[in-house]
């Protein structure tokens, strides 16, 4: 459901919650804790965080609001839709500092973000301290649902989110993100952050599925691998790199004109690296085929939209880190389970297993594509059962 965003909130006189045009910049603090309150949300059974976030509400103006919860992703972060019966619908989010969560990254690039005029969330009120968010609500139509639903849509959608990524690709980014009184500062997705997380394959993936221990020679031959084949990007620092920029995470707004139509969700871990890696992110997406063919019509037609000088330059660093981020999701994905318990993950380990295929028998990346078939086991059925099978309590 799209939110009615002429009513999302109603300024308060004494709180001067929003202006739907631009809200004010406030400190992150500034819906403050008060030592008593009766219950006045229709919220889950009450715990101390549940009551915390009606607290939070009720301060924000939204008593009487009912909350329902939403799909969340793969971190402590918990998302409600919260549902005001004059304000219309938000989106609370939940990130618990106690979890290692912290939401002004979020509010610092999210008005970053709009101010470039792509479509991030509204943010209507906040408590760092707590870790509490309240967000404009954009909607059910993920990209995901939307081409399951209407498959003759995805050219359409997808040539937007090029567009998206074209734009951003014109912008400069800061050396730090501000708004809602928090300064956030962007770090370069240098060689040290792709090193470390490309390390994840063979951290987790590799020791469950071959039911034997990486030798430290190993784990330095890797990274020596990883280091040789991003030598040519790891000193990119040109563009804001949102790192998840996929279908799950891109909201389908059509009344919305020109990329303000791409919706944008969890960017909070951006950093500034190279423009190949969020489209990769988008066209080697971990949990939805996107046809080969199709992804180099997008590819092609990135080049002409965003103006890149040196094609074929830019499809060598596409390839090393679309390599480079399949190889941590890999890793990512079997420590979801078997460190959390998330076992759905581990459907989604052919599929990016057949990206990385696809991304190793680039030029370049011979190397690394012989390390990586001599060391790190395929997902056969036999070693995603000894991954299944690798779990501890």
């Amino acid at each position: 459901m799209r939110p009615r965003s002429e009513q999302l909130c109603r300024p308060k006189i004494d709180s001067g919650l929003c202006s739907l045009a631009k809200p004010v910049p406030r400190p992150l603090n500034w819906v403050k804790d008060r030592p008593s309150r009766s219950r006045a949300i229709n919220s889950p059974s009450p715990t101390p965080r549940t009551e915390a976030a009606d607290a939070f509400l009720i301060d924000a103006g939204w008593s009487g609001a009912n909350r329902a919860p939403l799909a969340g992703d793969a971190s402590n972060r918990r998302y409600e839709r919260v549902r005001h019966p004059e304000h219309g619908d938000a989106v609370l989010m939940d990130a618990p500092p106690n979890r290692g969560e912290d939401v002004r990254p979020f509010a610092a690039i999210t008005e970053l973000l709009r101010g470039w005029g792509f479509s991030a969330p509204q943010l209507f009120a906040a408590d760092a301290d707590a870790g509490f968010l309240l967000l404009e609500d954009l909607g059910d139509d993920l990209y995901a649902r939307v081409v399951d639903m209407a498959p003759s849509q995805e050219r359409a959608l997808y040539a937007r989110a090029i567009d998206a990524l074209a734009m951003l690709k014109r912008q400069t980014p800061p050396q730090q993100a501000e708004g809602w009184g928090a300064s956030h500062q962007l770090a370069p997705y240098n060689a040290e952050a792709l090193l470390q997380e490309a390390a994840l394959a063979v951290e987790w993936w590799t020791p469950a599925a071959r039911g034997a221990e990486v030798s430290g020679a190993e784990h330095t031959d890797f990274l020596g691998e990883i280091d040789n084949a991003c030598a040519g990007v790891a000193q990119a620092q040109e563009v804001l790199t949102l790192r998840d920029y996929h279908a799950e995470n891109l909201i389908w707004r059509p009344e919305r004109a020109g990329v303000a139509a791409v919706g944008l969700l969890d960017y909070q871990d951006a950093l500034v690296g190279h423009p190949a890696y969020d489209l990769a992110s988008l066209l080697e997406d971990a949990r939805r085929d996107v046809a080969p063919d199709f992804a180099e019509t997008l590819i092609a037609a990135y080049l002409v939209r965003a103006e890149v000088d040196e094609p074929d330059a830019f499809r060598a660093a596409y390839a090393a880190l679309a390599a480079q981020r399949n190889l941590k999701i890999i890793g990512i994905f079997a420590r979801l389970w078997l460190r959390d318990g998330k076992k759905r993950y581990l459907a989604h380990i052919p599929r990016v297993w057949r990206y990385l295929e696809g991304d190793l028998a680039a030029p370049g990346l011979e190397s690394l594509r012989g390390w990586v078939s001599r060391h790190i086991p395929a997902p056969t059925p036999e070693a995603l059962a000894r991954v299944a099978a690798a779990k501890t309590s």
